[in-house]
């Protein structure tokens, strides 16, 4: 008897449950499912497909309620298939992904609640060019912390961020931006504005985050009036402020990393394959549309898959409609521009190491049968002085740009609820493949697994378990990262520590003194100061002997061109030897080999 009431009561709540995560949205009918006791919901679309004459064109809503909605594989945007960026976990083709990739997942608590859960809104890394929301699980955040995450895909690289009069000369309204990725993440928002309680979300506390690009799509929203209102918290973690003229996103006068492949570029050499050579300039603006839509996105993508890793793309654009004319960096800094919402921005000790690690200048492979037991080559480093010095100084930089240099421009906007971090965990396993700390140390996204709880970005076991060997360190510094991100998502302050440290928040005087928290294990989790400025590390570079003369001019350029804009002829001066340029850019594209540890 009793038995067969358990069953019946069995039956009941698991009928009970389907329904309750069966849920009706704006754009149809989602079905969840219940998984390590939370409850997800997969690759719901946020916009109409950007597809055929919505390729480069603000998001559309879409306008159905009834259709169900089915999930779909690889739906991530058009990318360089890469093993940073995730695709290469989905394909093995040079260009993979879709035009056909607007969609968002949600993670929700299974537990009953009378209150609407916070809402962390995530916005995956990759440059800009690469990344998919399906490389992060947020599982344990979600079931320890009782808060709603919802992360998205949005179109990446040229099919994102695009200017050229053939496309913005001939559309009006918001389709005359270049900003379409921007577009897509504010649709995104839109669309969680407009359903997320019916997940069990409070519309009305959303916290944005994101880390590297993502970190720079947080501050882009920050300054986009299209996004003023539907976010009231941001966190841009690793983030940093380049954005490029609408000019020079289509034309250059001078060489620059990005202007072998401005729009105008790119277009020449798709007439020269499809028609005749130097035929550009004799084509209307009405021709050359009609060329670039006749391409396939995939064709369209391939014109930008050879490109070197010295070279960029022109991405986040002044257009005057998305992002303020004056630009990124200086719109931070101005009232009329500015979403003034408490504010999280931080970066990693090691931010470059993830880089400098793939580079051959640094590191040398040795395929011995050590490293095969383990399908892994022995990695060996070749100079760590000039490795950690390298490391040091880009960092550091990385630092003034992306974090004090944004906090300190919203402060002057009139931001009071600032927080600042730095991130140092950094105990990896010295192994017979390679010294892990020593390698990767605390850098840039190396804290995500710690937040999200879940190793799934670096693919799992055997890297894993280098990367984030399991004991009380590792333990306590991910249990205080979701504590103060959770923490910043409901009240809007980090709070405290499990051991009763306080985050307090960012402040910084006129000797450019800024605190922070030191994220990291027990002993070494504190508020710290400093005041690195560019003038102090490049007399630090001058008297540094783990660099050759080269190197530290190659440091330098380095330093004020990289994550972000241009910034070497305001600085170099600050340098008390001599360098030139030129021959600091030619050693980069000299050197520019990297290793496939495939």
């Amino acid at each position: 008897m009793i038995g067969l009431r358990l069953i019946i009561l069995l039956i009941f709540f698991t009928s009970l449950s389907a329904d309750e995560l069966k849920i009706i949205t704006s754009s149809g009918i989602t079905e969840g499912y219940l998984k390590n006791k939370i409850i997800k919901w997969d690759d719901i679309p946020y916009a109409e497909p950007p597809i055929n004459e919505l390729r480069w064109k603000a998001p559309r809503k879409i306008l159905q309620k009834s259709n169900l909605i089915e999930p779909k594989d690889n739906n991530f945007c058009i990318q360089r298939t890469s093993s940073l960026g995730g695709s290469s976990q989905f394909s093995d083709e040079l260009i993979s992904g879709n035009e056909d990739c607007l969609y968002l997942d949600i993670y929700a608590p299974s537990k009953k609640s009378e209150e609407l859960f916070p809402v962390m809104f995530w916005i995956h890394g990759g440059g800009n060019t690469s990344g998919l929301k399906d490389l992060y699980d947020f599982t344990r955040l979600v079931k320890k912390h009782d808060v709603i995450v919802v992360t998205i895909n949005y179109r990446l690289g040229p099919l994102g961020w695009f200017s050229h009069p053939a496309i913005q000369g001939l559309q009006n309204g918001l389709d005359k931006a270049s900003n379409f990725g921007t577009l897509d993440i504010i649709a995104a928002l839109e669309w969680v504005n407009e359903n997320i309680d019916s997940f069990g979300g409070d519309p009305r506390n959303i916290t944005i985050f994101g880390e590297s690009a993502g970190g720079h799509n947080v501050l882009s929203l920050l300054v986009s009036k299209q996004a003023k209102g539907l976010f009231h918290k941001a966190i841009s973690m690793s983030g940093y402020t380049e954005s490029i003229s609408t000019e020079d996103a289509y034309k250059q006068k001078n060489q620059s990393p990005t202007s072998n492949y401005s729009s105008w570029e790119v277009v020449k050499k798709i007439v020269n394959d499809q028609t005749y050579k130097n035929e550009q300039d004799k084509y209307s603006n009405e021709k050359l549309r009609n060329l670039l839509y006749s391409l396939s996105g995939k064709e369209f993508y391939q014109y930008y898959a050879e490109r070197e890793s010295f070279e960029e793309l022109p991405l986040l654009t002044n257009d005057g409609i998305v992002i303020p004319k004056i630009g990124l960096k200086e719109s931070l800094s101005k009232e009329e521009y500015v979403n003034i919402v408490p504010t999280i921005a931080g970066s990693t000790r090691d931010e470059v190491k993830i880089w400098l690690a793939f580079s051959e200048y640094f590191v040398t492979v040795d395929y011995s049968a050590t490293g095969f037991l383990f399908n892994l080559p022995k990695v060996i480093l070749k100079d760590e002085d000039a490795y950690e010095a390298f490391n040091y100084y880009r960092s550091n930089s990385w630092k003034i740009r992306g974090v004090n240099e944004p906090l300190n421009s919203l402060a002057k906007a009139g931001n009071t609820q600032l927080y600042s971090y730095r991130f140092d965990w950094d105990d990896r396993r010295k192994f017979l493949v390679g010294d892990f700390k020593k390698l990767f140390g605390a850098g840039h996204a190396l804290e995500i697994p710690l937040l999200t709880g879940s190793t799934k970005l670096v693919g799992g076991p055997p890297v894993s378990n280098f990367m984030y060997p399991k004991g009380i360190s590792h333990f306590y510094t991910s249990r205080n990262m979701m504590k103060f991100w959770s923490n910043f998502a409901k009240y809007g302050e980090p709070g405290y520590s499990t051991n009763n440290v306080k985050w307090e928040p960012y402040n910084f005087d006129e000797d450019n003194f800024s605190s922070y928290i030191i994220l990291d294990k027990k002993k070494n989790l504190k508020m710290a100061t400093d005041n690195i400025t560019f003038k102090k590390l490049s007399k630090e570079v001058y008297i540094d002997e783990r660099l050759s003369e080269l190197e530290k001019c190659v440091v330098l350029y380095q330093m004020f061109t990289y994550v972000g804009n241009d910034m070497y002829d305001e600085n170099i001066n600050e340098y008390p030897g001599k360098c030139d340029r030129t021959t600091s850019e030619n050693f980069i594209i000299n050197n520019a080999s990297v290793i496939d540890y495939d």
